[in-house]
């Protein structure tokens, strides 16, 4: 408990403390502080229109930060509170404009990491905390991803080992007529819409093309994210196709004496032979895939790649959050196979 009073006082004094949750860690500063909340953006070099997901440990303070809570959206919270889903919900007045971008909504959401938890409660303060990355480079999912980004620009990173889930919570707005993804994450579409009955997709969160938004109301909407240094490719239809359009995107990069990255499937891997040749995990299991996607494009940044060719995977579950963070990360450069 010591390292997290440690970290809990640099946040009372307005500091930022990278600390883990299930999904990724985050960067956090009193979400009540805006000139701690700045601090935010100047370290992560983070655009200044690209909103960030307030922290919650108590239930209560959803009411506080937010205005006009509907029955639905408590229902959210009884159901999948403490977990990777962030509400999107009309702010209240006590809510600083940086901490939302200047907008009338704010993010919230309730993680179970029990650190996390624990410095929130600690910090007696709602926590401002998007990803503890660079903007645009692929989220952290241990502490050494943290430091390796963000070293001599926070005051301190708490280590509570690899995160569990390893994509971004989900993000539902929870203003609009029917409930809309504008993120897909942590939590499956497929459950909230156990709950809700009617659930809409914005076009951000399939990701299947490049939109024009002139304001996003979530994080991953309208800017580059989740980028190796690497061109990234993703190839998507059947599995065998699949294979063979990677064999020969593989080739004709290989003869312009490019250095190639693939990251396929356990399935598949066995059929490439690549510079760098990675597998996210079994189809059969996309819980996995989920946890190491971010781990290995950084993988990949370390062997100095030049390109990244990566399987496509099935879009539904936590398939549809795994493809949203490739078809980003590849800057909507996808091939499909058939």
């Amino acid at each position: 408990m010591n390292r997290i009073r440690i970290a809990a006082e640099a946040i009372k004094k307005g500091g930022l403390a990278a600390f883990p949750t299930e999904t990724v860690y985050g960067l956090g500063a009193d979400a009540l502080n805006a000139e701690a909340v700045a601090k935010i953006f100047k370290a992560k070099e983070r655009p200044a229109d690209n909103p960030v997901i307030v922290h919650i440990a108590d239930r209560e303070d959803a009411y506080r930060l937010a205005r006009n809570v509907s029955d639905r959206a408590e229902k959210l919270m009884t159901e999948f509170w403490p977990g990777p889903l962030t509400l999107i919900l009309k702010r209240s007045p006590v809510v600083p404009n940086i901490t939302v971008v200047g907008l009338d909504t704010i993010g919230v959401r309730m993680p179970s990491n029990k650190v996390a938890l624990a410095l929130i409660h600690e910090s007696c303060t709602p926590i401002a905390a998007p990803s503890a990355n660079r903007a645009g480079k692929p989220s952290p999912t241990t502490a050494q991803h943290v430091i390796d980004d963000l070293a001599g620009r926070i005051d301190i990173v708490l280590d509570g080992g690899p995160t569990e889930v390893g994509v971004e919570s989900t993000v539902i707005d929870m203003t609009t007529r029917a409930p809309q993804i504008l993120r897909p994450g942590g939590t499956p579409v497929e459950e909230l819409k156990n709950v809700l009955g009617r659930v809409v997709l914005h076009p951000a969160a399939r990701a299947k093309r490049r939109g024009r938004m002139l304001a996003s109301r979530a994080p991953g909407m309208k800017h580059r994210h989740y980028a190796p240094e690497a061109q990234m490719i993703v190839v998507e239809g059947e599995s065998n196709k699949v294979v063979q359009r990677v064999k020969e995107l593989t080739a004709l990069s290989m003869a312009d004496g490019k250095k190639i990255g693939i990251l396929a499937t356990d399935e598949t891997v066995a059929y490439y032979d690549a510079d760098v040749l990675r597998s996210m995990g079994s189809r059969n299991n996309i819980a996995v895939i989920a946890k190491n996607l971010f781990r290995l494009l950084r993988e990949f940044d370390k062997e100095k790649v030049d390109i990244i060719v990566a399987e496509g995977i099935a879009p539904h579950g936590l398939g549809l959050a795994v493809m949203n963070r490739l078809r980003r990360a590849a800057n909507f450069e996808i091939v499909y196979a058939s």
